[in-house]
């Protein structure tokens, strides 16, 4: 009798459905384009919990992120929320749709930054429709080509999310010569808060003591932008 409750307790998986059911037979057979969100998102899963299908899980998600755009703009801490999502799926589910957003990136790495409106070229799929700000560092080498992109912080600016510390780690493990601070207003609204020219001056000095140069502080909303340096606020 117990070994049947364990046997009916235990994480169902993929395999635990009809064999002309399963989404990686079904992929097999009939290509990724045939299968519903719900058998894509069970494949990334793998299992769902104890005494429940995957299948289950996956439309749990679809139902409390409304749909596949909700899921990819939920932070790790919201997929978390739902019942059998823990922090490996959560993760899976994250890597999964940076994966898919990166595939849109510029071949050639070597993006040489001349004016603002590279800079936003450059992040603004990154940036785009996100519910709160983002802070990123893009370190650039003496000839101003992009070395790499770090997102330092999420949530509303202040002093403590986007610390020095943090924001020139990246840079100076990549030997940049110079950043450029970017984040975005999800209000739509482009112009500095009080908030942003603190931050912006302390880490201008900040990277003075350094010798690493912060070219500019550029702020994306929506279509418009904002940027420090020719508003010469740098």
């Amino acid at each position: 009798m117990d070994k049947e409750n364990d046997k009916r307790q235990k994480s169902f998986t993929i395999n635990d459905l009809p064999k002309s059911e399963r989404p990686r037979e079904r992929l097999k057979k009939f290509g990724a384009e045939a299968l519903s969100t719900q058998e894509l998102l069970a494949l990334i899963l793998k299992t769902g919990v104890r005494g429940e299908s995957v299948m289950v899980t996956a439309t749990r998600l679809l139902s409390t992120f409304g749909n596949i755009k909700g899921i990819s703009e939920a932070s790790l801490e919201e997929l978390m929320k739902v019942q059998g999502i823990g922090l490996a799926k959560a993760s899976q589910i994250k890597a999964s749709f940076e994966l898919a957003r990166r595939k849109d990136e510029p071949t050639d790495k070597k993006i040489t930054i001349k004016s603002s409106k590279d800079v936003v070229k450059a992040v603004k799929s990154q940036l785009k429709d996100k519910k709160k700000e983002h802070f990123l560092v893009l370190s650039l080498d003496s000839r101003n080509h992009i070395i790499n992109t770090s997102d330092i912080s999420i949530g509303t600016l202040n002093a403590s999310l986007v610390h020095p510390r943090e924001v020139f780690k990246e840079a100076i493990q990549s030997l940049a010569a110079s950043v450029i601070l970017v984040h975005n207003h999800p209000s739509g609204e482009a112009e500095p808060s009080e908030g942003d020219l603190q931050i912006t001056k302390r880490l201008v000095e900040a990277g003075k003591i350094m010798s690493i140069e912060v070219l500019d502080h550029i702020i994306i909303a929506g279509n418009d932008s904002f940027s420090f340096k020719e508003k010469e606020l740098i």
